[in-house]
């Protein structure tokens, strides 16, 4: 019975630093800008489906929600923040549907079954990153109205970025899932 309780705080204890360091990568991600056409490129979505691929589901999933708790907290770990504000004010500002997004794509990105061949990878990987822009997209019309352009506001500037992003995380998505299973 001890060592059956040693054993579960051990694991406790692991799935507790992966959350804290995934949530950390998403910091990183969000605050790094990389120069892109025609607006420039954070790599947050990519982390997000990484997180899902090499931690899990439940695991990647705990890293994004407590990088979500942090920013609602009024740690400045957003894109924009704190220039454009913080807290739970940022939060549901215009980027509230893509941030509720992330939550689901990393859970989605770890569930999936990758023993398929690499476009059937980079097929369900586009379906996983369309749930973030879904949800932004959703939110966006709620905000600003839906007589407004919302794709051409809340995706199509994105587009050529993220399918960039898939393209590299369908290359190193193998090595991921067996990071996983060293996890």
């Amino acid at each position: 019975m001890e060592i059956v309780k040693k054993t579960l705080s051990q694991k406790l204890i692991k799935q507790t630093i992966y959350v804290l360091i995934g949530s950390l990568l998403l910091t990183i991600s969000a605050k790094v800008k990389i120069p892109f056409y025609p607006v420039p490129m954070t790599m947050q979505t990519f982390v997000v489906l990484l997180l899902g691929i090499s931690l899990g589901p439940k695991v990647g999933t705990m890293s994004v929600i407590l990088y979500l708790a942090e920013g609602i907290l009024g740690i400045p770990v957003f894109s924009n923040s704190p220039e454009k504000g913080s807290g739970i004010i940022y939060f549901t500002g215009p980027t509230m549907g893509y941030l509720i997004g992330f939550i689901f794509a990393s859970f989605l990105a770890g569930k999936i079954n990758y023993k398929s061949n690499i476009l059937i990878i980079f097929l369900k990987l586009i379906l996983v990153v369309s749930v973030i822009y879904i949800l932004g997209m959703a939110w966006l019309g709620f905000l600003l109205g839906w007589d407004k352009p919302i794709f051409d506001i809340g995706a199509k500037p994105f587009l050529l970025a993220e399918v960039t992003k898939i393209l590299l995380l369908t290359v190193i998505t193998k090595q991921l899932v067996k990071l996983r299973r060293t996890i």
